[in-house]
């Protein structure tokens, strides 16, 4: 009833950016809140690792390989969230995927407001590669 939809991957050049964005949405229904907000990625043969994350009042925090580097920014009124990434490595290479871990909404199914937890995207892919 609840999705969460990345866009804005791609492949770019060692030292190039990218914009990706994470727009949340109710099926059938209307999303009043979302809570935290997070991008992680998984390189294969890795783990899912958190890059970034940002919470309802804009606090943000970040993995060290991006600091300095990646932004995470978000739009309440949209229930959007952003991660501009700027110098992008090699190593930056991976699926990219996006977390909210609590969403006050409402469906036709539930129209009861409704704390659904834990929703994640299905992924973009960010290759860097020269």
């Amino acid at each position: 009833q609840v999705q969460l939809v990345e866009s804005g991957g791609g492949l770019v050049q060692p030292g190039g950016s990218l914009r990706l964005s994470c727009a949340a949405s109710a099926v059938s229904g209307r999303i009043f809140s979302v809570n935290t907000m997070g991008w992680y990625r998984q390189a294969p043969g890795k783990q899912r690792e958190l890059v970034a994350s940002i919470t309802i009042t804009s606090k943000s925090k970040y993995a060290d390989s991006v600091k300095g580097r990646f932004t995470i920014s978000r739009d309440n009124a949209k229930f959007t969230a952003y991660l501009q990434m700027n110098d992008l490595r090699p190593e930056d290479t991976a699926v990219y995927y996006c977390n909210a871990d609590k969403i006050l909404y409402n469906s036709s199914v539930t129209p009861r407001l409704t704390y659904g937890e834990d929703y994640w995207g299905k992924g973009t892919l960010v290759t860097v590669s020269s």
